[in-house]
Order: C-alpha cells, then sequence, then structure tokens
C-alpha cells in the first residue's frame, strides 16, 4: 500500500481554482520533488497532506487524500496527524528557546514529561539530523543564536523528535548557503531511507540529487510523475522539457 495516495484533488482559495483534479501515490520510503513555476500550487499541495490549509479562510477542497488508506479529511485527529506528517517550512523558524526546549517541544505537546526520555529524544533527533555533533554542548544555548543552516537543520531535528512517519519539506534550501544546501541535501538523501519525503523545490539540480521520484505541476496541475531520472532525461511532456531545460515561459 502506498503511504500517502491523492485522488483527484480539487482546492479552492475563494475564486481560485489553485490544485486541479490531482492524483498521485507517494512510497513509504524515498524522496519525491515537487518542482514547476512559482504560484503553480506546489506548496498548496504540501499544506493540503496535513491540513495546514485548513487555516486558509474561504478554502474549499474535493477529492480524497489518504494516510495509510485512512482518509486525512475524514475522522482523523488532526494534531494525529500533524504529528505523522511532519513539516520543514522554506525559510528557518526557530521557537525563541533554547535549542533543548525546540526539538523537545513536540514530544512536550504529546504528554511526554520524563526529562531522561526527552534527552534521549533531543539527542537522537539532533544526530539524525546531523547536527549533535555542532550543538549537543550548546543544548541551553537560544537557537535564534544559531547560523541560518543550523536554524534549519535544528527545525528538521525538531521534526524528527515527534517520529513523524512522512516529512514534508518546502523549498527547506532557498534561504541558505551553499555549504548549509549541501548539508541538508546529504540530510535528505539519508533520511530518505527511513521516511517518506516529500520536497519541493525550484532547483532543478536539487531534485535530480535528492528524490526518486519527481513530479511536474504548472497551473495547478499535475503534468507527469515519474522516476526522476527517467523524467529528467526523457520527459513524457513537452512542457516538461521545456521547464527542466530553461526554454519554459
Amino acid at each position: 500500500m502506498d503511504k500517502i495516495a491523492i485522488e483527484r484533488l480539487n482546492l479552492h482559495y475563494g475564486d481560485s481554482h489553485i490544485l486541479k483534479d490531482v492524483s498521485m501515490a507517494i512510497a513509504g520510503r524515498g524522496a519525491t520533488a515537487i518542482i514547476g513555476p512559482s504560484g503553480c500550487g506546489k506548496s498548496t499541495l504540501l499544506k493540503s497532506l496535513n491540513r495546514m490549509t485548513d487555516l486558509i479562510p474561504r478554502r474549499r477542497i474535493s477529492g480524497r487524500v489518504t494516510l495509510d488508506g485512512e482518509d486525512v479529511y475524514g475522522a482523523m485527529d488532526v494534531n494525529l496527524l500533524r504529528k505523522r506528517v511532519g513539516m520543514v517550512f522554506q525559510r528557518p523558524n526557530p521557537f525563541p528557546m533554547s535549542v533543548y526546549d525546540n526539538v523537545a517541544f513536540g514530544p512536550r505537546t504529546h504528554g511526554l514529561r520524563s526529562r531522561p526520555k526527552l534527552d534521549a529524544i533531543v539527542e537522537k533527533a539532533l544526530r539524525d539530523a546531523a547536527i549533535w555533533g555542532e550543538l549537543g554542548d550548546r543544548l541551553r544555548k537560544s537557537a535564534l543564536s544559531l547560523s541560518g543552516g543550523q536554524q534549519q537543520r535544528l527545525c528538521i531535528a525538531r521534526a524528527l523528535a515527534a517520529e513523524p512517519e512522512v516529512l514534508l519539506m518546502d523549498e527547506p534550501t532557498s534561504a541558505l548557503d551553499p555549504i548549509s544546501t549541501a548539508k541538508v541535501e546529504d540530510l535528505v538523501s539519508r533520511l530518505k531511507t527511513e521516511y517518506s519525503i516529500i520536497i519541493v523545490t525550484h532547483n532543478m539540480q536539487q531534485a535530480a540529487r535528492v528524490s526518486d521520484t519527481t513530479a511536474f505541476f504548472l497551473l495547478g496541475e499535475m503534468v507527469e510523475h515519474g522516476e526522476t531520472a527517467d523524467l529528467f532525461s526523457a520527459p513524457r511532456d513537452r512542457r516538461t522539457e521545456d521547464y527542466i531545460t530553461g526554454r519554459f515561459g
């Protein structure tokens, strides 16, 4: 069974039709890249998967999104959904608190109070995010004092601490320098062996480096979705080819 199945998903904000009859499946492990020009619905698709679009006024949605076969928009508890489907945003957004408290925030929210267990979760999450070596002796420091790249990896650790099954990443390196970008890409390549990762990116080279499958979106429609190597070397749709080769627009 696919981890996430999207079936004929349509989403409107007021009179604007943002996602148009989108259907695709996401595997239980691996990385899927979502590419396409600005305003084509990529980020909206991500936010629809953990119901962050619920917060937008005049939002209307039809179709189905299932997680392990369960309808996300049915009786599923939204807090549980967002624990299972974590998200990392375009710009680092650490909370104005210590490194430790940032990572422990999710487990505490879900009722965990044991200090030894929290300590173990914080260390594991920071190790999984490949930043324990840099922050292991700075747990009481303010997260706001970290560099941009460190803040983003801390935000990834914060998401991992909730033990998600799916990790959504909305252009996670667009605000980072090349060295920090490379570290995050290495992290994605490692984490995709354990998680289902869906990453929105404008960077074609990044999509080719980190993803197993890629979906190209245009004007709210999914034009094509397939193995990354195949889509980049022999796209089936001329619009995909034009976008990848820079002839688009």
